[in-house]
């Protein structure tokens, strides 16, 4: 077997003990589960509201997009926060000292976080069934579709995360992206259709994939007739497609860059300066 297939081979196992590890800590899938929890109970209270020109409950209109802004959160997020945590302990830096240790231990922290994005996608949908009428979760093409947009949608998001937790030091200075992430949420018909914003913030949410996942999400799970709600009263598959691939593929071409930018200047003196500096805002 090849050096790089055993990192690979390496990363691999790592993705499945990590994502064991998260699944099986109670704090850690809470982390996960809080903002669909708290979102889903606020729409659920909301579920009388209708959605502007339809009677259709709002509550049942925002439940894509929340999931969908949970796998965001729960895999971009974290991966960032993440990555800037090894950073801080060590962690990281031995990974850099094993031959293809960079290798193995991204494609573990990937594919944990994918995991754990899917986990939290998923897990909610069993209590949503119950509580939201009209949602298309027993037709099979629904589900080909929830599959493609997830997927595409992870490798669009990922490598943002790992991007993310390459260009700050401690995984305060990482959290505190979620800030102009809970921005995006607002303009991006995750809680509201896009269509009633106005045109010029219909466009600012267009560029950016949180709002693509959530759309092709409600395609997935809202009857046809919903679309009218949206941006041209289509679902945009092939718009939808092409923009998550656009990030995708961007991400992919400059997460490389950046991550080994960031292992270069990965030393000893480094970490030790980081953990003096954490223990100095715990004193």
């Amino acid at each position: 077997m090849s050096p790089h297939a055993a990192a690979l081979r390496a990363g691999l196992q790592r993705g499945r003990i990590e994502f064991r590890q998260i699944t099986t800590s109670p704090q850690d899938l809470w982390s996960v589960m809080f903002f669909p929890v708290i979102a889903l109970v606020v729409m659920y209270v909301l579920r009388d509201n209708a959605v502007p020109g339809t009677g259709f409950s709002l509550g049942t209109q925002s439940t894509p997009g929340i999931l969908g802004a949970n796998v965001v959160f729960a895999g971009m997020m974290m991966l960032a926060i993440s990555l800037t945590m090894d950073r801080e302990d060590g962690t990281l830096l031995r990974a850099k000292a094993t031959p293809n240790g960079m290798v193995g231990y991204l494609t573990g922290k990937v594919l944990s976080r994918a995991g754990t994005a899917v986990v939290g996608l998923l897990v909610p949908l069993v209590p949503v069934a119950f509580l939201f009428d009209g949602l298309r979760l027993g037709e099979a093409s629904s589900w080909l579709t929830l599959i493609w947009v997830l997927a595409l949608g992870l490798v669009a998001v990922l490598p943002i995360g790992a991007i993310l937790g390459s260009l700050f030091d401690t995984a305060q200075g990482a959290g505190f992206v979620g800030l102009p992430i809970m921005g995006l949420m607002s303009i991006s018909g995750v809680f509201y259709p896009v269509s009633s914003f106005p045109e010029w913030l219909q466009w600012v949410a267009q560029a950016f994939p949180l709002y693509w996942l959530g759309l092709g999400l409600r395609s997935a799970m809202l009857p046809d007739a919903m679309a009218a709600a949206e941006i041209g009263d289509s679902w945009r598959h092939l718009e939808t497609a092409a923009m998550l691939g656009v990030w995708a593929l961007a991400g992919l071409l400059l997460a490389p860059i950046v991550l080994r930018r960031m292992a270069r200047r990965e030393s000893g003196s480094a970490v030790a300066a980081r953990r003096h500096k954490a223990q100095q805002r715990t004193m």
